[in-house]
């Protein structure tokens, strides 16, 4: 039986040459083009015809916008990146028909990421030299990390952040990540904002407040770009400079957390987690930027893949749990409990640390729910079903932007 690897994304850094960079603007920009009109048209159609445009219609439709004089740039880049845009604006009319996210929105020339992606027939990899379509040179790619041995990109992923950098992402086959040896470890995860982390074992893992950190040097670049004026040369360097501390700011965020993760999956073969709805927990005025700065939703997917990597469990507690309140000796349920209660005394005698106490129950919950062969994940909530799609599709049409 053949052996099916994991598919993997190397990210890297790279620095274009003007022509490079020229050419990979154009191509962010017809890419962009390209899949607001498909999304227009598929709008459109289903809004006054009921009538579904799959990908194969789509690409016709370019096929036709290039032989338009209006659009004839569109020839001036490569065509892989623009079929490619195509597929993506499938997949998310798939997922939304499919209930699982909401009616793609048309992408923005200021605030939607620059990114277009090559196939094997967009690119040439060889000798760790990788050279897109229309390009005469390789690109200088600054390879941080090795690729495995013998691997070939099956997709190039190229994109630039807002402060600037260059980035391409190879899509590879990765034969080293495979199940690790299986241990009997388990262990309870309780977040939070005093500390990120704290284990059922006690142990706890300090927040390192990346955003708090930069936050002098943050505000004072915003005020700077507050001032200048909009459309000028100084405002676009001032808006770089704001973008650069963000990106240092996650930067190191998701290094944190990478090693974080990597470090609960090598450890533990199952990991219990409180199954938090953080999207509602921001609306918190008084807590939403820590909150933000803890990236709690980043460590829980990052803890999913790597443990569905490396053949480990992942179980999350209902998020109504009462993990603080309930005494991990007894089992008794207490009252009331503010958030600045951080230690508490049971009527059994137990003196609790609120957050040790909350992991060691989420542990116990997980575990005894987990060998029950219940559900632990509570039923997530969904965009509306079939017949929201056409009133979906009515408030994009009505904010359809000039493309």
């Amino acid at each position: 039986m053949a052996t099916t690897h994991v598919k993997r994304a190397f990210k890297y850094r790279f620095y274009p040459t003007d022509a490079q960079a020229a050419e990979l603007s154009r191509t962010f920009g017809c890419v962009r083009k390209v899949y607001n009109l498909a999304l227009q048209a598929r709008t459109e159609a289903w809004v006054l015809r009921s009538e579904r445009i799959n990908y194969n219609a789509t690409s016709a439709m370019l096929t036709a916008w290039k032989k338009t004089e209006e659009l004839a740039f569109l020839n001036d880049v490569s065509s892989v990146p623009l079929q490619q845009c195509l597929r993506h604006l499938q997949s998310a009319f798939t997922n939304f028909f499919g209930k699982r996210a909401k009616y793609p929105r048309f992408k923005s020339k200021k605030k939607s990421r620059k990114s277009a992606e090559y196939t094997t027939s967009g690119f040439r990899f060889r000798d760790g030299r990788l050279t897109l379509a229309k390009m005469a040179e390789p690109l200088d790619i600054v390879w941080s990390r090795p690729l495995p041995e013998g691997a070939a990109p099956s997709t190039v992923t190229v994109s630039q952040d807002r402060a600037g950098r260059w980035f391409v992402s190879l899509l590879v086959e990765d034969p080293t990540v495979k199940p690790l040896p299986a241990t009997g470890t388990t262990v309870g995860v309780d977040v939070g904002l005093e500390h990120l982390l704290t284990l059922s074992t006690g142990e706890k893992v300090s927040n390192p407040r990346h955003e708090r950190k930069d936050r002098a040097r943050l505000a004072l670049a915003q005020r700077r770009l507050a001032k200048k004026r909009k459309g000028s040369a100084n405002r676009a360097r001032a808006r770089r400079r704001v973008a650069r501390i963000h990106a240092r700011i996650a930067d190191r965020r998701r290094d944190h957390l990478h090693k974080l993760t990597t470090r609960l999956v090598r450890e533990n073969q199952t990991v219990v987690i409180e199954d938090l709805s953080v999207r509602n927990m921001v609306r918190n005025r008084s807590l939403a930027r820590a909150i933000s700065d803890a990236a709690w939703s980043d460590f829980r997917g990052m803890l999913e893949y790597k443990a569905q990597w490396y053949g480990r469990e992942v179980i999350a507690v209902d998020r109504f749990f009462p993990s603080s309140k309930l005494c991990s000796n007894c089992g008794t349920l207490q009252g009331r409990m503010p958030l600045h209660v951080r230690t508490w005394t049971c009527d059994c005698g137990a003196v609790h640390d609120r957050d040790v106490n909350a992991a060691k129950n989420l542990l116990a919950a997980g575990l005894a729910v987990s060998a029950c062969g219940a559900g632990v994940r509570p039923q997530r909530s969904t965009p509306g079903g079939q017949s929201a799609v056409k009133q979906e599709a009515q408030r994009a049409t009505a904010g359809i932007p000039r493309l």
